[in-house]
């Protein structure tokens, strides 16, 4: 008897679009990684492969180890680090950007139809996160170092398993180079996966510099890929907001449903897809402490765990201001005010399931 093929595309397979890279410079650099001489693959997601179709046995291959630690990458890729914006603990921050990570490319599904293309969670962008030195590092190196890599890496695959929207982590990659943090620490690399990287502070940026233009040209990728549902008249900008402050509303009430504390929610981390973004110093509840702060630098406790939900709508209301030139005050405050509502629902909806 035949023995069937493994399921999947081989490495080499994999098509990539480039949808975001081709909104052009204005909101992203050109960046090749510079990777890791001699990284080792560490760790690896079958569940996260298989979203892109790829199949069982490739991460074994030597070229796959190589895209991971940044060293290669696959036909089709066009390399871009983003630009944008963000408040910080509340202060705008001005420029900020991709200052560790590189958009490497979306892999394109092909098995799906083009309507199901045009929503967005068919097709998954993929980032290196520590592939070097881009024009948004400022001052810093644009490495990321094992003891972090292997936390989001864990993280953000826990927190899919526990039914939050999040971004995907792929694979990790560590090798020997030293990163000096508060000590000697070695480099990693990971590839993690989402179907946008698009952000709050994306909008912002533009908003702050009075581009208005970019603003909406922005505003129309992202509608036009991830929230077709909101159409294409007048009234898709309102009916866009309105749709990210209810994922945002949805997603806090996951997070205080499953006592998990991010512990930096600047606007340049809040995803404009409603995903968990950015692993950084967060933490989970052993037990309850309402009070919890993760973050030794959250010194006002502005992030603690309780605060979260106050906090994503704070977010919101920046994300209006970004869009203020889009969208009037009255469809801003009606979008606004459904917030609390979305989130009281999601939350009580997750902790009846947790007591059945």
């Amino acid at each position: 008897m035949a023995i069937a093929p493994p399921r999947g595309k081989a490495l080499d397979d994999l098509r990539f679009a480039n949808s975001f890279a081709a909104l052009g410079d204005t909101f992203s650099e050109r960046r090749t990684p510079a990777g890791i001489p001699g990284a080792r693959l560490v760790a690896f997601s079958p569940d996260a492969a298989a979203l892109v179709s790829l199949r069982p046995g490739e991460e074994r291959r030597p070229e796959f180890e190589a895209l991971v630690a940044g060293n290669t990458l696959l036909e089709g890729m066009e390399p871009v680090a983003a630009l944008y914006g963000g408040h910080q603990f509340g202060v705008w921050a001005g420029q900020l950007g991709d200052g560790r990570a590189i958009l490497l490319g979306e892999v394109r599904n092909d098995a799906v139809s083009e309507p199901q293309r045009r929503r967005g969670p068919d097709n998954w962008e993929l980032q290196i996160k520590g592939g070097g030195l881009t024009a948004f590092s400022r001052f810093a190196d644009g490495r990321a170092v094992v003891r972090s890599t292997v936390r989001e890496f864990l993280a953000s695959e826990a927190m899919h398993h526990l039914g939050v929207p999040t971004t995907r982590a792929l694979a990790m990659a560590a090798g020997d180079e030293p990163v000096l943090r508060e000590r000697v620490e070695r480099a990693a690399t990971m590839i993690r996966m989402a179907p946008s990287f698009v952000r709050f502070g994306s909008f912002e940026i533009f908003h702050y510099r009075k581009q208005h233009e970019h603003v909406r040209t922005l505003a129309d990728y992202v509608i036009d890929r991830f929230y077709p549902e909101c159409g294409d008249a007048d009234d898709r900008y309102a009916r866009f907001f309105a749709a990210v402050v209810e994922r945002t509303a949805a997603l806090m009430a996951h997070w205080q449903a499953v006592g998990f504390a991010h512990g930096v929610m600047n606007t340049d981390n809040f995803s404009i897809l409603g995903l968990t973004l950015d692993y950084g110093p967060y933490g989970f509840m052993e037990a309850y402490e309402p009070g919890l702060i993760c973050n030794h630098t959250d010194e006002t406790g502005r992030y603690a765990f309780d605060r979260q939900p106050t906090i994503g709508l704070w977010n919101c209301f920046a994300l209006a201001e970004a869009l203020s030139s889009l969208i009037s005050k009255d469809q801003i405050e009606t979008a606004l005010a459904h917030y609390e509502h979305v989130y009281r629902s999601a939350f009580l909806d997750l902790i009846r399931a947790k007591l059945g």
